[in-house]
């Protein structure tokens, strides 16, 4: 047994070396913690009321209101009790979540549609999302559509199939591009 002993120490006594060169010598990295912060894409409320709701679909009613106007809103009159979106009010959620930053101040709002997540700009023209699926790709679709000097009017822009969207009606106007405004927002 004496030599069984000895081999095991020996062994543990290794590995206990290799661990000690690897940590001390060998390794570059480190972990170190980072804290991310869930900021949020739309809103549930209005005025004191109102509680922000990440692209994941989380209410964030830690957080003070967002400003008013300054981000679209979620047709909800309340945060669900679990505090998470399910079903239509997540795919909202994901899609509002993947619009640009610069188009964010130009939507007003959304809802789920015979055609599935709808996006209303604040100049009245329609997205169609249909489901959040390839969502910020929609959403480069949109933007180059509503970017295009050749279209001045629209009532919608139906984004179904991201690489083939398709556009109709003439009542909504769209704005100059012009720099420094929100061009393209179709208000």
């Amino acid at each position: 047994m004496g030599t069984v002993k000895r081999w095991l120490l020996g062994g543990a006594l290794a590995i206990a070396v290799i661990g000690a060169v690897y940590l001390l010598f060998l390794r570059t990295a480190t972990a170190e913690p980072r804290l991310v912060a869930a900021s949020p894409t739309s809103v549930i409320g209005e005025g004191e009321e109102a509680v922000g709701v990440t692209a994941e679909g989380t209410a964030l009613i830690w957080l003070p209101p967002p400003e008013e106007g300054s981000l679209p809103s979620l047709p909800l009159s309340a945060v669900p009790e679990e505090g998470r979106l399910a079903g239509p009010a997540l795919q909202q959620a994901r899609v509002l979540g993947a619009a640009p930053a610069v188009l964010r101040s130009c939507i007003a709002g959304s809802y789920f549609g015979e055609s599935g997540v709808d996006v209303e700009l604040r100049s009245g023209i329609e997205l169609r999302f249909g489901d959040a699926s390839r969502a910020a790709e929609k959403w480069r679709s949109a933007a180059t559509i509503l970017a295009d000097p050749a279209i001045t009017a629209l009532d919608y822009v139906d984004l179904h199939s991201p690489r083939h969207p398709s556009i109709g009606g003439v009542s909504h106007a769209l704005p100059p591009a012009s720099p420094g405004s929100d061009a393209g927002c179709g208000g």
